[in-house]
């Protein structure tokens, strides 16, 4: 199996990096595979859609217990506008929920900084976009490489939780280390139930650990969203179940950018990057594009 990408003269070291990816997600798929849980490879497989044309490349990164496929159609969205995409496979995912659950926030920035690395061999200008945890990691991202991104796009940031298990995950973590450190596993719950929007791609249970994870690194970006001072677009659905919509506009507020835009989709469910919604979504992304004058890379 190589790696999925689509286009062609690719540079060798875009290769390399390529296959290294491939070869990471191959090697932890086959140790973590749970015949009841694992979805097929091909959900779980990075992918780089390549515009040998283009200048721009867009380092598109899913959600907590999704995989790529999750980002497929926005991705393809890019492409057809002349752009190259990379959309990595964050750590944890794409495998099991029990490899999630020993996965931390700092294991996902490693893997979009070595998604950062494959677009910085064939693209001179990068645009990082995200959805859900993604788009926690992309703001996350130009925090930590100010003066590596162009752009930041963020869709549906969890700056909070609206689930009530979500809220209490700090102490039901806590309780679960506890019960492991004194011979009471069985008695830990280490994972609570997830009403996926889309079944075929996300795991349908969620590590309480994982939630922990995400609170965290959100309580990063919030502390330095004013250091952000590129162009932003910020997303949100009026009302989604899972991130309470009050953050999207939160994160708008505090971002340092002049150059920013917030976007409300009007819609009851937190996935709004596939499907019909999917597409007024990528409108406002286009929009925004040709806004930050890199109309010259979308045909």
């Amino acid at each position: 199996m190589s790696i999925a990408y689509t286009g062609s003269d690719l540079s060798q070291t875009t290769a390399t990096l390529l296959e290294s990816e491939l070869a990471l997600f191959e090697k932890e798929y086959k140790k973590n595979f749970t015949p009841a849980e694992s979805k097929p490879k091909s959900i779980g497989t990075p992918y780089f859609l390549h515009s040998p044309l283009s200048e721009t490349g867009v380092l598109l990164i899913h959600g907590l217990m999704a995989a790529p496929e999750e980002v497929r159609e926005w991705a393809v969205f890019f492409h057809k506008k002349g752009l190259t995409v990379y959309a990595p496979r964050l750590s944890g995912h794409g495998t099991s929920s029990a490899d999630l659950s020993v996965r931390t926030y700092k294991d996902w920035i490693d893997s979009v900084d070595r998604g950062h690395a494959i677009l910085r061999t064939c693209c001179k200008k990068i645009v990082v976009a995200g959805f859900s945890t993604g788009a926690g990691l992309a703001l996350q991202s130009v925090i930590l490489k100010p003066d590596a991104f162009e752009a930041v796009i963020a869709v549906s940031a969890p700056f909070k939780f609206k689930s009530f298990s979500s809220n209490f995950a700090e102490i039901l973590n806590g309780f679960n280390q506890l019960c492991e450190s004194i011979n009471m596993a069985k008695h830990a719950k280490k994972f609570v139930t997830n009403h996926a929007d889309n079944p075929h791609i996300n795991y349908l249970r969620c590590p309480v650990s994982a939630f922990v994870q995400v609170k965290s690194l959100m309580r990063k970006v919030r502390r330095s969203l004013k250091n952000i001072r590129i162009p932003a677009l910020v997303i949100q659905a009026k009302e989604d179940p899972k991130v309470a919509p009050e953050s999207g506009p939160a994160i708008f507020k505090l971002l340092g950018s002049d150059k920013k835009h917030f976007s409300w989709i009007d819609h009851n469910l937190h996935g709004i990057v596939r499907g019909d919604i999917g597409n007024e979504v990528f409108k406002e992304v286009e929009s925004f594009l040709e806004a930050c004058c890199l109309v010259d890379t979308l045909n």
